[in-house]
């Protein structure tokens, strides 16, 4: 199964924020959309992502006057971003060893999408599934 796949099921709207946002509103961003990371945009090329463990940390090591910070100050500039035609197993493998829970999905440069490890367990389940429903089948007509 490819990434295309995932995002025909799930669609491909994502949650931004600008990078001059405030951590109050990025917060607020994310409970508005039940998500836990945004894609950080500037003049509309990515050029971050945040996650509700960043603002955990940031506000960990700076205190609550983090709050008043930019997501620009707190958010990962070393972005992983994948491609519509990657494999949801190679996606799965590479979450897994960057210990991360998001990906971008990027194609010359435009964002495209966003799968996260959720999204890539629940199509690896349904595949499996899949699997299981076909044997049933075949052992049935044997």
């Amino acid at each position: 199964m490819r990434i295309a796949d995932v995002l025909r099921s799930k669609g491909t709207a994502v949650a931004t924020v600008d990078a001059d946002t405030s951590v109050t509103s990025l917060v607020d961003e994310l409970a508005q959309h039940n998500v836990g990371a945004l894609v950080v945009l500037e003049k509309g090329s990515l050029v971050g992502i945040v996650t509700e463990r960043d603002v955990v940390r940031k506000i960990h090591e700076r205190g609550p006057d983090v709050l008043k910070a930019r997501v620009a100050d707190i958010m990962s500039t070393s972005v992983f971003t994948c491609l519509p035609t990657d494999s949801v197993d190679s996606l799965a493998e590479t979450m897994t060893e960057r210990r991360i829970r998001h990906l971008p999905v990027v194609v010359e440069g435009q964002l495209v999408g966003i799968v996260s490890i959720g999204d890539v367990v629940k199509s690896r389940i349904g595949e499996l599934q899949s699997e299981r429903d076909q044997l049933e089948h075949y052992i049935d007509q044997g």
